[in-house]
């Protein structure tokens, strides 16, 4: 079955989160600044050590449908990806994750400096599980 990567693409930051080698469970990983293409290294790096199958690309939408302001990152990280690796890609409805996160993050106590160097991961984490679930034939 292999792991599965989950990307949270913004404009400063991804967010990392991958799953059990059965892919049943989601772990936040880590964040990765993006900084003069070294982002793209750092990716290559994580997929062959998780041996990652699948990643998991969040596409961010407004709440219409649309395509959302950073969709185009999103995109051009899957290009960078399916040129460089035969990793299966998916991209996933990413709608409120980052809200949904500092939400979680908020109600946990997270002090506002804690949240800023969170809530990228746990936003992969969240829709990392989603993806996950729904594979499995559960609700997102």
């Amino acid at each position: 079955m292999g792991r599965v990567l989950a990307l949270d693409v913004g404009t400063r930051t991804i967010g990392v989160a991958v799953s059990d080698p059965l892919g049943i469970t989601a772990q936040g990983l880590e964040t990765i600044f993006r900084r003069g293409g070294n982002e793209y290294a750092r990716l290559l790096e994580l997929l062959e050590k998780y041996e990652v199958t699948t990643v998991v690309i969040g596409y961010p939408r407004h709440l219409d449908g649309r395509p959302g302001e950073t969709a185009r990152q999103a995109e051009d990280v899957a290009r960078f990806l399916a040129k460089r690796t035969d990793v299966e890609i998916v991209f996933w409805d990413e709608r409120l994750t980052t809200q949904e996160a500092l939400r979680a993050l908020r109600e946990a106590g997270a002090s506002p400096a804690r949240k800023k160097e969170r809530k990228d991961v746990l936003a992969a984490q969240l829709l990392l599980d989603s993806y996950l679930r729904r594979r499995k034939g559960g609700t997102p």
